[in-house]
């Protein structure tokens, strides 16, 4: 399973989108995205690592009022399409990754025993509002 995990400045988990291992990444941040129940105000910013790099991508999420902020791959061979004074938001990266290894702090998720993928989501929503309710 590939899990997309939708964050906030903090690093609490809003929405996710999961998928089989085949799917590509630039395929499930638009669904994780829409999975958050909250709208996303215009112009926010919406970082991403270079697994994400694809001008559809791009097009899309500013087609939905979003700022992309993803750096590009080295074996890119269009011209480039970030802004500098843009990419230093990058340097926030950190806290997703940091949320993703508090999911992982769960064992279910970090071995994934679940044979239905719909328990397994479960099992990340669950995880979600456990890491909620520890900053509280």
């Amino acid at each position: 399973m590939k899990l997309e995990v939708v964050i906030d400045a903090t690093g609490l988990p809003l929405g996710l989108a999961a998928a089989g291992a085949a799917v590509s990444e630039p395929k499930l941040l638009l669904p994780a995205l829409k999975d958050v129940p909250l709208e996303v105000p215009a112009g926010t910013p919406v970082i991403a690592d270079k697994g994400h790099d694809a001008d559809a991508l791009r097009d899309e999420i500013e087609a939905a009022g979003l700022v992309p902020v993803i750096p590009h791959r080295r074996n890119r061979s269009r011209p480039s399409r970030n802004d500098g004074r843009r990419l230093r938001r990058y340097r926030r990266r950190w806290l997703i990754e940091r949320t993703h290894a508090w999911l992982h702090g769960d064992r279910g998720l970090a071995v994934r025993w679940c044979y239905d993928s719909f328990m397994y989501v479960g099992l990340v929503y669950l995880s979600f509002i456990h890491l909620a309710l520890r900053r509280f």
